[in-house]
């Protein structure tokens, strides 16, 4: 459920129509979209926008009740899972295999791609209700 406002309106439509445990996710440059999957592309060089702006933006508008992230991202990138483990508070972290995250896409209402090019910074978003 939508709690601020976002001036992208594809990721703004996307998180105003996600109802309750609808699965939202936010991966880097090199993560697998399946076709049958919404993209929103907001990729425009290296880097830009990093994962870390593009998950804060999104829980300012995005009520979420669990995070699904890999197993790889605690052990290969320390520094942006303690990020989202900040970003995120006590909100519920599931731990899956990359491979489990990749499959589970297909699941998603979208999935946004930044500019990330730091290897498996990647999640999927559980919605939660504002009530």
């Amino acid at each position: 459920m939508r709690k601020t406002s976002l001036l992208n309106s594809n990721l703004s439509t996307v998180i105003s129509k996600m109802g309750h445990t609808d699965k939202l996710a936010i991966g880097d440059c090199g993560l697998p979209i399946p076709n049958e999957t919404e993209r929103i592309d907001l990729a425009l060089i290296a880097g830009v926008p990093t994962f870390l702006e593009t998950l804060k933006v999104t829980l300012m508008e995005l009520e979420i009740e669990e995070v699904l992230i890999a197993n790889e991202t605690k052990e290969i990138n320390p520094e942006t899972f303690e990020e989202i483990k900040k970003l995120i508070g006590d909100v519920k972290i599931t731990f899956i295999s990359h491979e489990e995250l990749k499959n589970n896409l297909k699941e998603c209402k979208a999935v946004v791609r930044t500019g990330e090019q730091t290897p498996y910074a990647n999640i999927i978003l559980k919605s939660g209700v504002v009530f």
